[in-house]
């Protein structure tokens, strides 16, 4: 009889470790989920800061009494640039994609001026650079939006999972803090920005 309590006792050990470690496990998954979603983000934002110094040269040669407005756009691109690899390090981190997040709505803000300055000047609209390149642009930016709804999607599964009792109780235990969306700031960065002359 007590040999029986104790083999019972066993199997319910047992299965409540594999039960915990199914958890354990599942956690783990969308986290590694969450931060490949990322890294498809972070992809797509190096293609974009590739893209800006060709753009902004192109439109230096046309723009020259422009300087600030260049300028400007370089400085928001490298912002924003230091805020990508700080938030790829680190994806889910609320003060990382927050930081991120700001720093890519500032971009888009001189991006925008930039584009809207360069309509008053008709050479540099029929440029087959600058044309290319703003086709670029508008490609990228599809991309980098459909790259953070993943990894927004992948976040609010892996924390859906994570505050789920009794997921809850090892989440903390193991380390597996809440993982932040990547958001705009403002309605209007929710728009594709108009890039067409």
């Amino acid at each position: 009889m007590i040999l029986g309590i104790a083999i019972g006792g066993g199997v319910l050990l047992l299965l409540v470790a594999m039960f915990a470690i199914g958890i354990y496990n599942s956690l783990v998954t969308l986290r590694n989920r969450y931060e490949n979603a990322f890294s498809q983000i972070d992809v797509q934002l190096k293609r974009r800061y590739d893209l800006i110094p060709n753009l902004v040269e192109t439109a230096k040669g046309y723009m020259k009494h422009e300087q600030e407005t260049l300028q400007k756009v370089i400085e928001a691109r490298n912002v924003a640039f230091s805020a990508g690899q700080k938030a790829a390090a680190h994806p889910g981190d609320a003060s990382s994609m927050n930081e991120l997040a700001g720093a890519e709505t500032n971009l888009r803000g001189a991006l925008g001026r930039l584009l809207m300055v360069a309509e008053s000047y008709p050479d540099l609209k029929a440029n087959q650079n600058m044309l290319a390149l703003q086709e670029e642009l508008t490609s990228t930016e599809n991309k980098i939006s459909f790259s953070r709804q993943g990894f927004n999607d992948a976040v609010t599964s892996y924390n859906t999972q994570r505050e789920q009792f009794p997921a809850i109780m090892l989440a903390g235990m193991f380390g597996f803090s809440e993982a932040h969306l990547l958001e705009l700031e403002n309605p209007q960065e929710r728009e594709a920005p108009k890039v067409q002359f």
